[in-house]
């Protein structure tokens, strides 16, 4: 076999795993160190109304609007709505309880009660408005933003 001459194999190819191993690991110790694990998800018990009877409940129904009680300092106070409200703190327990729904008045006793002090006005002023509602037999008595 004299002129045959012999072919050279094909070069064979071989993959380097280990950079992208490495590459691999680091990602995967980058995603771990930087991400943040939020709290699972939580189940909260929700009270709702009972059906009475036949009545149907109406999805839309709006809550029902606060009532604002405006501290305007120095014992002064004004209820925006259409009644005839007293304008001084020391009257407000007394109207609020006359106007209490078990006694004949319009608000009802889980209506929100929402009290209201200008900037300036001092804490003691915006508590006396706030205690005054709660003594008069109202649930969901709270604070709102300072008006101004």
């Amino acid at each position: 076999m004299i002129g045959r001459r012999r072919m050279p194999d094909p070069a064979r190819t071989e993959l380097n795993l280990t950079s992208m191993i490495d590459v691999v690991f680091q990602l995967l110790i980058y995603f771990i160190v930087g991400t943040t694990f939020a709290m699972g998800e939580q189940s909260y018990r929700m009270d709702l109304p009972e059906r009475e009877g036949g009545a149907e409940v109406d999805p839309l129904e709006l809550d029902d609007e606060p009532i604002i009680v405006q501290v305007l300092g120095g014992g002064r106070i004004r209820i925006p709505g259409p009644w005839n409200a007293p304008v001084h703190v020391d009257g407000l327990e007394s109207f609020l309880e006359s106007q209490r729904s078990d006694r004949g008045g319009i608000i009802e006793l889980d209506a929100p009660i929402r009290i209201k002090p200008r900037s300036r006005v001092s804490w003691q002023d915006a508590v006396q408005a706030f205690n005054a509602a709660v003594a008069a037999g109202y649930q969901t008595v709270g604070f709102d933003e300072s008006i101004d």
